[in-house]
């Protein structure tokens, strides 16, 4: 809690405390009757019930008297001072009291909701670094600011530093809290030749960090303009509220005026129409509705954070809340984008099998010998003179002549083999015209993207799969998920037609979401009603054209964001609801006298606090 808050929480207790005994007081002795003149008899009352008015509501008073000079008359505290000030006209000292205290009273549960949400929010701000340590020639390091560095510079990390810039270790292992950026709480190992993002907090052991981006385009810095330029994207629900305000109070303020003036001429009975006017004033406070909906938005958004998920403002977290079809870019989206065997097929050992692929491939740098190099894992034997054959494969010619390829490679040179059943990219190796076996490479699907298209199968969305792979691994990565509709064998401006198609097809009421990574997925982002790209690993421009970002590419954050968005526009939908059918019905009854001035505090301040404490149930917990 913070210090001003703490204070006007003692200001309230305070003030409570001295209008109860003061009350109590009257009740008992009634302080109209401690003075004898009959003209002077209100005095007491009245003093000791101003130092409470003044205590509890001087905030108040000053700020309608500042918004009356700069030009909005009609707002809350104008409304509090008009109903308050014509009580106390009329001798009500007590209700003009309690209209004030009550109404901090919900001011500060206001304070309070919104203070716990901005925490969630506050907490991505921390991860702003404040220095750099840049090396230099001479081996020493110096404390520069983070916009100095630029791209190659080395910086050193020490341990409990924020790492400053994006960049690759080059030298050190450590491990990184990656909480602040990704909401994930378990830490991350790295060591040379890994890629680190700002923003994330260095554990355990020095490093030094090659930087890759400079300040103004680092991880860091575009988390926090996003983040601060969130509360500018207004949703549909929240200028509704704006512009319901704006026309609410003056239209409320001449109706009060009206029922007054109308009412006492017909009745002549001024003092009964002014305490109805007041009453209807203190009703009409457009308080509960003003606060709670941008309140609820604002919950929404600060939880997602919380949770590793960037939403770049209410507008957008409105309209996720309507998607109800799902288009997924498959290879870094739905899969790890990254070759690895899946699986060896040896005539004799796989040892030897991937041994003489190692050497076939040891020169090449394309993911697939990368990923058959890399699981050899071991020194390869060199003196091979190899030569690539387009289209087929490669040969390797030294002690052994060695065949690796596909299976042109082995009918030109009509070697036997045997096809593997295993869906991917299938290596053949033969060495001196024996067939020595396959190897299955294909890319891995990510841990939790069957989870993620199970949750939203159960919801009853729709998902697509686009992917520039071919059918039969389309088929394959869309079974293995659960995707029932897919799309294969198209180029990245292919994808863009699909999803105008979609677009073109889908009704007013349905919304699509296309979910990405890459820099030619930039495009469909931005045409889809909702754009999510991943943060730790899609590109800039990815994260730039998207509504919504997973900054640790967990799937399972999709589900998790649908679940913030809906509860999020219920409770929006049920304070608006609730609020304006609370303040309709006790509007009316305080047309007909029905309504006394503590009712009339209740209707607004009650409804106002109820309204909050229910904005405040979108920062519960959300299951994966």
């Amino acid at each position: 809690m913070s210090k001003k808050l703490k204070i006007n929480l003692i200001r309230i207790i305070v003030s409570l405390i001295l209008f109860v005994c003061i009350f109590s007081v009257d009740l008992a002795i009634d302080l109209n009757s401690v003075i004898k003149n009959d003209n002077l008899n209100w005095l007491l009352p009245f003093c000791l019930y101003m130092v409470v008015y003044f205590i509890i509501g001087y905030d108040i008073l000053i700020k309608a008297i500042k918004t009356i000079f700069k030009g909005q008359v009609f707002d809350e505290n104008f409304l509090m001072c008009i109903a308050t000030i014509g009580a106390l006209c009329i001798k009500e000292f007590a209700e003009a009291v309690a209209v004030l205290l009550f109404y901090q009273i919900g001011e500060w549960f206001q304070s309070y909701a919104v203070g716990k949400s901005r925490k969630n929010i506050s907490d991505l701000m921390d991860i702003r670094p404040d220095y750099a340590n840049l090396l230099k020639e001479d081996g020493s390091s110096e404390k520069v600011e983070p916009d100095r560095v630029k791209i190659g510079d080395i910086i050193v990390v020490k341990p409990g530093e924020k790492i400053p810039l994006d960049g690759e270790v080059v030298k050190g292992v450590s491990t990184l809290d990656t909480k602040a950026l990704t909401g994930e709480s378990s830490p991350s190992e790295v060591s040379q030749g890994d890629a680190v993002i700002s923003g994330t907090i260095n554990l355990t052991n020095t490093i030094e960090v090659k930087v890759s981006k400079e300040y103004q385009d680092s991880t860091v810095s575009k988390i926090l303009e996003l983040v601060e330029n969130a509360s500018s994207k207004k949703s549909t629900s929240e200028k509704f509220v704006s512009k319901f305000a704006k026309f609410y109070t003056p239209i409320v303020v001449m109706g009060a005026i009206l029922l007054f003036v109308i009412g006492g001429a017909i009745s002549s009975n001024w003092i009964n129409w002014l305490i109805r006017a007041l009453n209807f004033l203190v009703i009409s406070c457009p308080c509960a509705l003003v606060i709670s909906v941008p309140l609820s938005f604002f919950s929404g958004i600060g939880v997602a954070s919380k949770n590793g998920i960037l939403i770049k403002g209410s507008s957008y977290l409105e309209n996720f809340n309507k998607v109800n079809i799902f288009v997924f870019d498959k290879t870094g989206t739905l899969t790890k984008g990254n070759f690895a065997i899946t699986c060896l097929n040896p005539t004799t050992t796989q040892e030897e099998l991937l041994k003489y692929a190692a050497i076939a491939e040891s020169n090449s740098s394309h993911p697939i010998a990368k990923s058959i190099t890399r699981a050899y894992g071991k020194e390869v034997l060199g003196g091979y003179d190899l030569q690539n054959i387009s289209g087929k494969g490669i040969i390797a010619k030294g002690q052994d002549t060695i065949l690796c390829g596909n299976e042109k490679l082995m009918d030109e040179y009509g070697i036997e083999y045997f096809k593997p059943s295993a869906v991917g990219t299938i290596v053949y190796v033969a060495v001196n015209n024996k067939f020595l076996g396959s190897i299955v490479i294909a890319d891995e699907i990510k841990d939790n993207a069957s989870d993620m298209i199970k949750s939203l199968n159960k919801m009853g969305i729709r998902t697509i799969m686009l992917t520039g792979d071919n059918e039969k691994i389309a088929t394959y990565i869309a079974n293995k998920l659960g995707i029932k509709e897919y799309k294969y064998s198209l180029l990245p401006q292919n994808k863009v037609e699909e999803v105008d198609k979609l677009l073109n097809q889908k009704t007013d009421d349905e919304k699509l979401c296309f979910v990405g990574d890459g820099i030619n997925d930039a495009p469909v982002l931005m045409r889809a009603d909702i754009g999510i790209s991943m943060g730790n690993i899609g590109s800039d421009a990815a994260i730039e054209a998207s509504d919504i970002v997973l900054m640790h590419d967990d799937l399972k954050c999709i589900p998790k964001a649908k679940k913030i968005a809906k509860k999020t526009i219920k409770i929006v939908k049920q304070n608006i609801i609730f609020t304006i059918s609370v303040k309709l019905i006790v509007l009316v009854l305080s047309i007909f006298g029905i309504a006394n001035m503590w009712l009339a505090i209740m209707a607004d301040v009650g409804v106002s606090v109820l309204a909050i404490l229910n904005s405040m149930r979108v920062n519960g917990k959300y299951k994966d």
